[in-house]
């Protein structure tokens, strides 16, 4: 796997399963969601995210583009 796809990965993960938090267990984790909205926003504006920063580090490989295999 690639950053782009880890990132999107987990951030979708953490989406549903805070919406599934605040639905089975409490309200409250709804704040999760709006905490990865606003770090995916804040990406998209300023083309940085600190995870992709720490992937890189760890050496998962960059993307070669959509659909490209390396």
């Amino acid at each position: 796997m690639t950053v782009d796809r880890i990132v999107h990965t987990v951030a979708g993960t953490f989406i549903l399963l805070s919406l599934a938090l605040a639905r089975f267990h409490h309200p409250n984790w709804i704040w999760f969601t709006v905490f990865v909205g606003a770090n995916l926003l804040q990406s998209g504006l300023t083309n940085w995210c600190l995870m992709s920063t720490i992937l890189r580090k760890l050496g998962v490989p960059e993307g070669a583009g959509v659909g490209c295999s390396r």
